[in-house]
């Protein structure tokens, strides 16, 4: 368990929810926690979305289909997919977060313990990922703007920094993450388009994925006063690969 290592992949945006066409997101975090013949065991966790059942059946759809042992876990029906969510959560290979609601999202899971499972799965190995509230929840801090103006919404804090997504489609995040940082109402982080993802390795950004060609993402910083936007370098999934962009320094 010590060994394990600790993986997150934050989309801005994207994965079969939004680019049902696109399996190049979702192909690459199945990828992480492929064992040759073996079927990765993926779970789904729809509670941004109050565990819609739209939701739930995409996700079978998606992830029946690359072989994948596939199960979810619901916090808003009285069968929540497993008798002993805990336990079934700590025997996945990755677990897949969708978006919606942060703010309900976090409530919901710290009040059945799921942020302490959570950390348990990830601190033993288990792959982390989602997209938008699914991406956020990672974070010390994520700006979510589902419920109107941008606001900062506290993480889970497993990755030290700020995040905010979909920073293409919602130009007005932009002004709002810099307002926070300015006023110190977040800490530095990350800003990234739908398309985008950032894959950590621990508390360290490994690299940045895309499975849009001209999609990005930005580390975000306050210098003498001033928000600095620095594009990150990204490998675009959909090229022909020779070896991975690796991010220096995050």
């Amino acid at each position: 368990m010590g060994d394990a290592k600790r993986q997150i992949v934050a989309f801005g945006g994207g994965g079969f929810s939004m680019e049902p066409k696109n399996p190049l997101l979702d192909d690459y975090v199945t990828g992480l926690v492929a064992h040759g013949a073996q079927r990765p065991k993926v779970c789904f966790l729809p509670t941004a979305s109050g565990d819609a059942d739209h939701y739930i059946v995409r996700f079978y759809k998606a992830f029946g289909q690359r072989g994948c042992e596939t199960s979810h876990v619901s916090l808003f029906r009285r069968d929540g997919g497993a008798a002993d969510i805990h336990g079934h959560l700590l025997e996945q290979d990755l677990i897949y977060v969708g978006g919606g609601s942060v703010i309900s999202l976090l409530g919901a899971w710290r009040a059945h313990g799921l942020h302490i499972t959570l950390r348990e799965a990830w601190e033993r190995g288990v792959v982390m990922c989602g997209l938008s509230a699914g991406s956020l929840c990672w974070f010390d801090v994520g700006v979510s703007a589902f419920h109107g103006e941008a606001e900062a919404v506290r993480g889970l804090g497993l990755l030290p920094w700020s995040n905010t997504i979909h920073f293409d489609a919602e130009p007005e995040r932009e002004d709002a993450y810099r307002e926070l940082l300015l006023s110190g109402g977040v800490c530095e982080g990350f800003a990234v388009e739908d398309g985008a993802a950032l894959h950590f390795e621990g508390a360290r950004l490994a690299r940045v994925v895309t499975s849009r060609p001209r999609a990005k993402a930005y580390r975000m910083t306050q210098v003498d006063g001033a928000v600095e936007r620095l594009p990150l370098a990204a490998e675009y999934l959909g090229a022909p690969r020779e070896r991975p962009v690796e991010i220096v320094a995050a």
